[in-house]
């Protein structure tokens, strides 16, 4: 009998260990468990910050195991699993335990899962009690254990446990219930939230902060018992108020919005992955938005904007680097994720002409130029008469100088030079600056009937900003992986000239016309009504249609580009909208160089200044020396003569 007993042992230890030799050769010819752990997608701006936390489906950060509070694993070591660091994935005793109670009770409600099972459990298995999962549990639990140490195991179940509200990960949920980062975590916080995963439901503060509390107390009273905290040291954290804040501060969108979505969709292409994947693949992205200047454009937006359905597209652009600093794509992202700088196109109106006048610069004009401001028809190829109009219909009724023109956005000038220069040769220069749009090679093109986005008119001006070298705005500075791989690093090409810089600069001395009121005639310039906000040099340009209102301006620094409208091409007709564009425009780029150092646009050496009469472009001289200013030519093309006689004008 005894010999019997003895055999059947010796077969089922026999049995026992060739079952445990060939699970453990399945589990290493099984090899490491593959997964792919959700993560956030984190977005930087230029200086290294986080402006905006992208989830996908689960909030979730990954930090390594030395970046999270020692509490926070104590606590849930002594909580879980206090054999952790002992045992080969699997607590026999405590599995002893629980089948034993459940063979009592006919039930598998007793658990005894370790750290490195339930860890296997979150990232491959369900939740559901059967049998079947518990097999595969362990199958995967082996092939943890023997594949990754056991810090790799620790590290990745903090990481991927739920803490309720929609919050994966230690970091996750300390942002969320306290708004601090997980290695700021006091003793006291990291025992509630090692209580939670428990179950989220029944032990989150928010849902009961008794149930939360009497199992962060229990978890303390543990750490004691098992060595991993003092007496005091427990006394005075059972004894210490917890105050949740469950703040949303995390996931703030209200800055950016418009910036953030446009790199998002800008790394969604250049990665070749939709934006849910993106959004959930841990990528840190970082951007070249300057903060200050976001936020100071998106304040100057909400206080000068009126109430209403009128929208508006803003970007600015450091044209020296290409960098976009900031971008509005419109009043309100959360109503309207349409964004206007990049998708909208829109009719420039005035905003074109500077192509012209740079085009007729090349064909011999100077800021002296002098043509008739009077109503004019022009016949067209096909016979018909064109007869644009001057704003409200006012006319100088004699010849005025391109610097006049310019100042006061002459569409009679500009139909005469462009029928000069010739459409084709305007659509030519606009190439030149970087407009792809469809143009029209029609006289009226130099009025601006073009449809054209803000963010195409931006780099074009930039381009002036830049002293005629090249422009290449972008917003994506670089993306690294979840693994710190840098996946993309933006690389600029050399700038390459693209307007010749005598001209270049002779239009840009033009273009702050617009806020010089020497230049007033028979309309005031066209940018006097913000003329007195403004503390530094800048050039311009203004633009109207009846559904459009357009300011693009640059200083030797920063271009932006401002369009207000409605949507849906309704005239605009109250005079507070149709000023909108520029008041932005004047508040926001002051702010925007409140800290620089004032720098006036760089003289080339090519070109000179002289004392010049802006209404006759004469030479200083006897009958205009209270109305001269500076103005620059091409050398040898400066004027000759004087403004002897008194102007007829």
């Amino acid at each position: 009998m005894i010999k019997k007993i003895l055999t059947l042992i010796t077969a089922f230890v026999a049995f026992s260990l060739t079952f445990a030799v060939v699970i453990i050769i399945y589990s290493v010819l099984q090899g490491p468990p593959i997964y792919d752990i959700e993560e956030n997608t984190v977005i930087y701006d230029q200086n290294g910050e986080i402006i905006s936390i992208e989830r996908g489906i689960e909030n979730r950060f990954w930090l390594e195991l030395d970046e999270i509070s020692p509490h926070v694993i104590d606590a849930f070591i002594a909580a879980e699993d206090q054999h952790f660091y002992d045992h080969f994935g699997f607590d026999f005793k405590r599995i002893g335990g629980a089948i034993y109670h459940n063979i009592l009770s006919m039930n598998k409600g007793q658990g005894a899962s370790t750290i490195t099972q339930q860890y296997a459990r979150n990232i491959f298995l369900t939740h559901t009690k059967s049998w079947e999962r518990k097999i595969n549990e362990a199958l995967i639990a082996l092939r943890l254990e023997i594949f990754q140490s056991k810090n790799e195991i620790l590290e990745g179940y903090i990481n991927t446990i739920y803490f309720g509200h929609g919050q994966y990960g230690i970091e996750a949920a300390s942002q969320y219930y306290f708004d601090k980062e997980s290695s700021e975590l006091e003793l006291e916080e990291a025992a509630l939230l090692a209580g939670i995963p428990k179950g989220p439901s029944v032990y989150s503060p928010i849902q009961s902060e008794t149930n939360a509390l009497d199992r962060q107390s229990w978890i303390l009273k543990r750490m004691h018992e098992t060595g991993k905290i003092t007496k005091s040291q427990y006394n005075d954290a059972v004894a210490s108020d917890v105050n949740v804040i469950t703040t949303a501060s995390v996931d703030d969108r209200s800055s950016g919005q418009y910036f953030t979505d446009y790199v998002l969709n800008q790394a969604s292409e250049l990665l070749d992955i939709d934006r849910d994947q993106l959004e959930g693949e841990g990528y840190h992205i970082y951007t070249t938005m300057q903060p200050e200047a976001q936020k100071e454009l998106e304040s100057t937006v909400l206080e000068t904007i009126p109430e209403g359905e009128l929208q508006i597209g803003a970007i600015t652009i450091d044209h020296h680097s290409g960098k976009i600093v900031a971008l509005q794509g419109g009043k309100d992202f959360d109503k309207s994720p349409y964004n206007r700088v990049i998708q909208s196109k829109r009719m420039t109106g005035s905003t074109f002409k500077p192509f012209l006048y740079y085009a007729a610069l090349v064909y011999g004009y100077t800021p002296s130029t002098t043509l008739e401001s009077r109503p004019t028809s022009f016949t067209l190829d096909n016979g018909k008469e064109y007869t644009p109009a001057n704003f409200n219909n006012h006319y100088a009724e004699h010849p005025i100088t391109l610097a006049q023109a310019v100042a006061l956005s002459d569409n009679i000038y500009a139909v005469k030079t462009n029928m000069f220069v010739q459409p084709e040769n305007l659509i030519e220069a606009a190439r030149t600056f970087g407009i792809e749009s469809d143009l029209p090679a029609v006289p009226s093109l130099a009025l601006g009937p073009a449809s054209i986005s803000p963010y195409e008119m931006a780099r074009a001006y930039s381009i002036l900003g830049n002293e005629g070298w090249s422009v290449e705005p972008y917003a994506l500075e670089k993306i690294v992986d979840r693994n710190g791989n840098v996946i993309y690093q933006h690389s600029p090409e050399p700038p390459e000239r693209l307007l010749e810089e005598n001209y270049a600069f002779v239009l840009t001395h033009l273009l702050t016309g617009m806020f010089d009121t020497r230049l007033n005639g028979y309309m005031q310039v066209t940018g006097a009504t913000v003329a007195n906000q403004l503390s530094r040099p800048y050039a311009g340009k203004s633009g109207s249609t009846p559904s459009d209102s357009w300011m693009i301006g640059y200083s030797p620094e920063y271009t932006t580009a401002v369009w207000t409208g409605f949507d849906d091409n309704t005239e605009i007709k109250r005079t507070q909208d149709q000023r909108v564009a520029k008041n932005v425009w004047a508040t926001y780029m002051e702010k925007l160089h409140a800290d620089l150092p004032i720098e006036p646009f760089r003289v080339p050496t090519g070109v000179q200044g002289v004392k010049v009469d802006p209404i006759t472009g004469l030479l200083e001289g006897p009958a205009c020396e209270d109305r001269t200013k500076i103005m620059y030519y091409l050398k040898g093309t400066e004027p000759t003569k004087t403004c002897s006689e008194p102007s007829s004008s």
